[in-house]
């Protein structure tokens, strides 16, 4: 059984047992959190919502909460002596799914 799930303005395919990193929740390791936001769940019997399936909920356990690696923003405008350099690392919360109510 598998579900999709919207958090952090994305929508992310889950199933079971699976880890997958989301934008960071305020949410402490090793505490569970659960996602009513659900668009689909499938397996034997697929059900999409309208937005959202009612009813249906996904359980998770924060795994750990981290920093993704550095990307560099520069900006540049010839012949004008204009240059900004500026870095960016987006955190992220790491999640094992424990569960899928359907």
């Amino acid at each position: 059984m598998y579900a999709v799930i919207e958090t952090g303005g994305k929508q992310t395919r889950v199933e079971k047992g699976a880890e997958i990193y989301v934008e960071k929740l305020e949410a402490s390791e090793g505490e569970t959190v659960t996602f009513d936001h659900v668009l689909m769940v499938g397996g034997d019997k697929t059900v999409i919502g309208n937005p959202y399936v009612s009813g249906a909920t996904v359980s998770a356990k924060v795994v750990k909460h981290g920093k993704q690696k550095k990307i560099i923003v520069f900006k540049f405008k010839a012949k004008k002596k204009y240059r900004r350099k500026q870095g960016h690392r987006q955190p992220y919360t790491k999640l094992e799914i424990t569960d899928i109510q359907a």
